[in-house]
Parts: structure tokens; sequence; C-alpha cells
């Protein structure tokens, strides 16, 4: 099976091209391959199809091989990915996830490839019924949660998949691996959630640190970020508009007049190959 390895600062996949449908096995699949020692590497696999009512399809599984509704640094990826490997000469794509359609718009440098890709990730969903999530509360309103460690403020909000925005000092103080399992997996979160843990560096720039459902910590999380924009700027800490400052790098994200969030950032080819199934 040909493969690519790609990462949008830092949150990094393997991709794979299925112009005959999706293989047999995924879950299974995505935990041998994201295996960093015993197989490809990465937080975990990327399936990109051609669409039906839209340009593609694309499926991604975590690490654990349990499947996400939605990644936005993979979003960036198969933007790249289509266009500079020759299966679309647009430059403006639908895409078609677990999450919904999402549109893509693309960069291009000198040379005609991509540089940056800007995602609509659409519209956040913040009633905690929403996310879902086990709780009473209204949007905007911090809900607390209780762990072996410590309690916390949570604001949740979905971008297509559940996420719990923690604001903090500086995240790099924080024991992730100890406080990350214990929000990701409460008992508030049937489905489990992704978890940021944010500090506010401004009214324009976020600072970023990611426990990803399914993955552990993360360099960055395209979702996350958007998550983190939405729940500083509905709470007052920031503005609409913010650079989000994540372990491997930085996104811009907007949360528009429109009622949309928008990400933009790069992607990059990291190498391909060819593994035996």
């Amino acid at each position: 099976m040909r493969f690519v390895k790609m990462q949008g600062i830092g949150n990094d996949y393997i991709y794979v091209f299925c112009a005959q449908g999706w293989p047999e096995g995924l879950p299974a699949l995505a935990r041998r391959l994201s295996d960093r020692h015993f197989g490809v590497g990465g937080d975990g696999l990327v399936l990109i199809a051609p669409g039906e009512e839209t340009d593609f399809r694309m499926r991604m599984f975590n690490s654990d091989g349990s499947e996400g509704e939605m990644c936005g640094n993979a979003a960036r990826c198969v933007g790249k990915y289509v266009h500079d490997r020759g299966l679309t000469d647009k430059t403006a794509l639908t895409l078609a996830t677990a999450a919904g359609l999402r549109r893509l718009e693309l960069r291009l440098d000198e040379a005609g490839r991509t540089a940056s890709v800007r995602v609509d990730m659409g519209t956040p969903r913040l009633r905690p019924e929403e996310i879902p999530m086990r709780a009473a509360g209204e949007p905007g309103e911090g809900i607390r949660l209780r762990t072996a460690a410590r309690d916390w403020t949570v604001y949740p909000v979905s971008m297509g998949n559940p996420h719990a925005v923690v604001f903090c000092g500086d995240p790099e103080a924080l024991e992730l691996p100890a406080v990350g399992p214990a929000l990701e997996g409460h008992p508030a979160f049937p489905e489990r959630a992704n978890v940021e843990f944010v500090q506010v560096c401004g009214q324009d720039r976020l600072r970023v640190r990611v426990w990803e459902r399914g993955s552990g910590e993360t360099l960055a999380c395209g979702t996350g970020a958007c998550a983190a924009l939405v729940a500083a700027a509905m709470t007052g800490r920031c503005g609409r508009s913010a650079e989000v400052a994540l372990r491997g790098g930085a996104l811009r994200v907007s949360w528009e007049a429109d009622g949309h969030v928008y990400q933009e950032g790069p992607a990059e080819f990291v190498f391909e190959g060819e593994t035996l199934l």
C-alpha cells in the first residue's frame, strides 16, 4: 500500500488515496501504521477518496484506532495533497467529512504549489448537549468538573468533534500525561473529548497545548485551535480573530460575522513510501 506522510504544524498523519473505496479493517490498520516504533509513525491515519457530491471525501482515524469526525490540520493537508499531486487543479474545494461539509481555499506560491490552506470549519456548537456533554449550562458558561487530581472549569465547544477548553497560566507548566487522560475520559463526556489548555497572551494571541482524544498530546490540533478561539472570544478574553500558537507552530483563526470559524495555516509533505499489509 502506498502512503504519504504529511504534517500540519507538527500534527502528522499517514495519508492514503483510496481510488477504489475504503480498505477493510481500518481501526487495526490505523493502530499498526501509527506506531512510531513498528509502523510508519504518526498521530493517525487519513484516507482520501473522490467525492460523490463534493470534490473529495476524507476519513480520519486516531492512533488508537478510533475514528474522529474531523481534523483541521488534516483537512489542510488533504487540500495540498489533491492539488499538488495533480488530482485537481481547483483552488477552491469541497471536502466531505464525518462532521459535515468543509470548504478549502488554497493559496499557491509562485511555483504553483500549495503554500497554505484556509478552511471553513463551520459554525461551533456551544450547548452541552450538542458537544455532547452530560452537564447543565449555557453557552459561554464554565462547567466545573472534578478529577482525582483537582477541580477544573471547562468550556465545552464542538467543532464537529467534542472539545473541553481550560484557561490556565503557562500551559507548559502542566503535566499533561497526568491531567489530560482524566479530562479526555471524564464521565461528563460520553464520546470522550479533546482538551485544550489555553493561555491568553493578548486580544489577538492565544497559546495552547492539546491533549487529543485517541492520540494523547499532539503538537497541534486545528479543531482545538478553533475551539480555543471560540471559548476565549465568547467569554471576552480575546477578540474574534487571533493567532493561536501551538507547540508545532501557529494558525490564524477567526470567528467571522457569518457565524463560521475559519483557520489558515501551512501543510507539508514529509516523505512517501510503501508498506506491506
